[in-house]
């Protein structure tokens, strides 16, 4: 009967999950998030379906009840965000906090079946960060002077890479990450943030040669840094950040086409300079042919996404253990294995959703400033999803980055979430524009009503 139940349920997961994410774009249809309601609340039940289904057959597989406890801290913590988030900030885009609390029951679901000790820390960070989560978009929402701040923002992530270089401890070649009082931090996850803000301060005026050159000169020395700690993948995303921020700030295709040329430059000499680099692309080309030594990864990346097929192994059936560091950086396999590719395609679209709906955000705002942060966030976002998901299908060469919300690793998640904050605070700032714009065109028709009706006076007067 057991088996019956867990089989049955992973054909109820990927169909709810199927809904859940027409649900994502549907939304889209309606301008107004009043209408958009119905959707929300469909969502959270979906969620809801999704992380019972999971962590009950878990619990049936392992026959340990310490999994339905998670579960219902988990459901408690994550809809007191969604309830906190819409009595807080009643203006606030309710898709990206149903996308942010499903993204991050997905993680929990993997983290908890794959290392259960790992998912109570990671719970525990989560916790934190959601708390915190919730102040920021006040800040974003009211400090108007966070435009002019841009030599804090050089200053603090050209520093904070800095110790990173200087001080950082070397994990498989490369310097990402430092302690403090036995907690780790990696700065770059953090520091992507205030990058963005950095390039919109600098942009959002003019896009004369001048700010151009400063701005590029900052950027440079961020993915300098990052390339001299070999955190390569950091840095490639920090360099696309920046590329489009300015694409969009200037609409200009010569700085586009011509930053493409600089990052392809760049790429080759990366592959003559860092070893580990020319071991990333030679098991990206032929992973089978190194299938015991750098091929490795990759093939049993592979492996687990071709045994998941469709609809999965079903969660406890699948080997995910089996490929090297699955927690961080190949997520999305672990997943296509036990909960199927119909599932991590849906989670794709979940992404591209989020994506979807930053670049509404930002074409809607009409502050530059405001709306350069916004389009800066989006691409870093999509890109660094591109580069796990590409990486863990070989689509691309490995490059070492988490899966946003889903991965386990508490600076990714911590700063995944003031992103997504941060972006919630641009789209209170687009329904102040939209309610200050809605009240000078009712002042100009009250203006022009009572023009007319002096002009009328006169007439009747002569």
């Amino acid at each position: 009967m057991q088996h019956y139940i867990v089989e049955l349920s992973k054909y109820a997961i990927a169909f709810i999950m199927c809904l859940y994410t027409f649900e994502s774009f549907f939304v889209f249809r309606h301008d107004n998030e009043l209408d958009r309601t119905g959707s929300y609340i469909r969502q959270c039940i979906y969620m809801f379906l999704i992380t019972l289904l999971s962590f009950a057959s878990l619990t049936l597989q392992r026959g340990e009840i310490e999994y339905i406890f998670f579960f219902a801290f988990l459901e408690i913590a994550l809809f007191s965000v969604i309830v906190l988030f819409s009595m807080i900030y009643p203006l606030c885009n309710r898709l990206l906090v149903n996308h942010m609390c499903m993204l991050l029951s997905i993680g929990f679901i993997m983290i908890a079946r794959l290392d259960f000790s790992k998912a109570i820390k990671q719970f525990v960070i989560v916790a934190v960060s959601l708390v915190i989560a919730l102040i920021v978009p006040f800040f974003v929402h009211n400090l108007r002077f966070l435009k002019h701040l841009w030599f804090l923002y050089a200053t603090i992530g050209i520093g904070g890479l800095g110790a990173v270089l200087l001080a950082g401890q070397v994990t498989h070649g490369s310097k990402i990450f430092y302690s403090i009082q036995g907690v780790t931090i990696q700065p770059s996850e953090f520091i992507k943030i205030i990058y963005a803000f950095l390039i919109a301060s600098l942009l959002y005026k003019s896009t004369k040669i001048t700010q151009v050159l400063l701005s590029a000169f900052l950027a440079a020395i961020h993915v300098l840094i990052l390339v001299a700690s070999r955190d390569l993948g950091s840095a490639v995303i920090f360099f696309i950040g920046y590329l489009f921020v300015l694409f969009i700030a200037s609409r200009n295709y010569l700085y586009l086409f011509s930053g493409i040329g600089i990052g392809s430059i760049a790429a080759v000499v990366s592959y003559y300079l860092f070893s580990h680099v020319q071991v990333r692309v030679q098991a990206f080309l032929d992973p089978f042919a190194a299938i015991d030594k750098e091929g490795y990864q990759i093939t049993q990346s592979l492996f687990a996404i071709g045994t998941g097929s469709w609809f999965g192994m079903g969660l406890n059936r699948g080997t995910p253990n089996d490929i090297p560091y699955v927690l961080s950086d190949f997520m999305f396999s672990a997943v296509a294995e036990e909960m199927g590719v119909i599932f991590a395609i849906c989670m794709i679209l979940v992404c591209l959703s989020c994506f979807v709906m930053m670049m509404t955000i930002a074409l809607s705002l009409q502050e530059r400033f405001y709306q350069l942060i916004a389009v800066g966030l989006g691409v870093i976002y999509i890109f660094q999803i591109f580069l796990t998901i590409g990486g863990g299908i070989k689509f691309i060469p490995m490059t070492g980055v988490t899966l946003p919300l889903v991965s386990y690793g508490g600076s990714s998640v911590l700063s995944t979430l003031l992103m997504f904050s941060v972006v919630q605070g641009l789209y209170i700032v687009r329904k102040d524009e939209q309610k200050q714009e809605e009240e000078e065109e009712l002042e100009e028709e009250e203006f022009l009503y009572a023009n007319k009706k002096r002009q009328k006076r006169k007439r009747l007067n002569f």
